[in-house]
């Protein structure tokens, strides 16, 4: 009876590591490497990608998140979608903003579906951009950095494929491939619109991780607007010479947990090589 009683709590200790394990939604860092040849050799540009906040807090005035980006010394901070919710109270996303806003690092922003979904969201991004905050909905600005041309674009959210392509034609039709062509769209799943133009780097969010991850099997069970086993559920892609950078968001829900997919701020750091 003792050697059942000691193998039962044995089993229950290894059951409760493996929950605390699988479920743990602490902050996470997450980093990825891209060289290119548009850039030289000595050039160095380090992104910070937030995506899906969902008006989530991270301490007294997201003092937790802001300082984890910061200590990475990031030389932009792209927003890519979803910081607002169409649910959550909205003071939690506009505090995040204005905290935000005091970092002295320059800040992107485009739409997500839930930014979207808000009545009120003509006047959220007026607030945004009050805060000094720059939105790219349809629109590029040139990077004022010592590394090379490098245009950051920016795509505000569709709801169907069509109005994003229209979207893309009408804005990016002209762009140069001779710079280096960042492209911020909280989508993935439109990867195959995107990589019809000439971007070097597409920066998304949406899928959450595909909420459950299996170490090793599944990266993902479930994302929105790709369903189940997502092609593109959270990572680095390849697709066909097109980098694609995929955050697993910032949200965190207890009525809907994540599943070995803590939470994650995401450092892109792109390096050049050209002599």
């Amino acid at each position: 009876m003792a050697r059942g009683w000691k193998t039962a709590l044995f089993l229950l200790a290894v059951l409760a590591l493996f929950l605390v394990c699988a479920l743990w939604s602490g902050l996470t860092l997450r980093f990825y490497g891209v060289r290119t040849d548009k850039l030289t050799q000595d050039a160095r540009l380090r992104l910070a990608l937030l995506t899906d906040l969902h008006s989530c807090v991270y301490g007294e005035n997201h003092r937790e998140l802001l300082d984890l980006v910061l200590d990475q010394r990031p030389d932009v901070i792209l927003l890519g979608g979803d910081i607002v919710d169409d649910v959550e109270p909205l003071e939690n996303a506009l505090s995040f903003f204005e905290s935000l806003s005091q970092t002295g690092i320059p800040a992107y922003y485009v739409s997500g579906n839930h930014d979207r979904w808000r009545p009120d969201f003509a006047s959220v991004l007026e607030t945004i951009r009050g805060y000094g905050i720059t939105v790219l909905e349809g629109n590029m600005v040139t990077l004022d950095l010592a590394v090379g041309q490098v245009n950051l674009c920016g795509i505000q959210e569709y709801a169907n494929a069509e109005d994003c392509a229209a979207a893309l034609e009408a804005t990016f039709s002209t762009l140069s491939p001779d710079a280096y062509n960042i492209l911020l769209a909280h989508r993935p799943d439109y990867i195959d619109l995107y990589r019809q133009y000439p971007f070097d780097l597409v920066l998304s969010g949406h899928t959450h991780g595909g909420q459950v991850c299996i170490p090793l099997l599944v990266n993902g069970l479930f994302a929105p607007n790709q369903g189940w086993l997502p092609k593109y559920a959270g990572g680095q892609y390849d697709v066909e010479g097109t980098c694609l950078v995929i955050s697993r968001g910032l949200s965190y829900n207890p009525r809907l947990p994540r599943v070995f997919n803590p939470p994650e701020v995401v450092i892109v750091d792109v390096e050049g090589t050209a002599r």
